[in-house]
């Protein structure tokens, strides 16, 4: 089985915008609640880990129409 450095770079590229729209655009807006506590299982980590499973399957769509 070969290794898909195609998927690797989408799922990294994925999860470094998913953070950035979480982090840079969307905490400040946040309740409280929904804002993610370090070490702990949250909202705030659960929206984060949302966010970075959409763009993950915006840029596996986006890359199977580019082909």
């Amino acid at each position: 089985m070969r290794f898909e450095w195609t998927r690797l770079r989408e799922a990294l590229l994925a999860v470094l915008l998913g953070n950035a729209a979480y982090f840079f655009v969307l905490l400040p807006f946040l309740p409280a609640a929904w804002q993610h506590q370090p070490f702990q299982f949250d909202r705030g980590l659960a929206l984060d880990f949302v966010l970075c499973l959409a763009f993950y399957l915006l840029l596996r769509a986006a890359g199977h129409r580019l082909v």
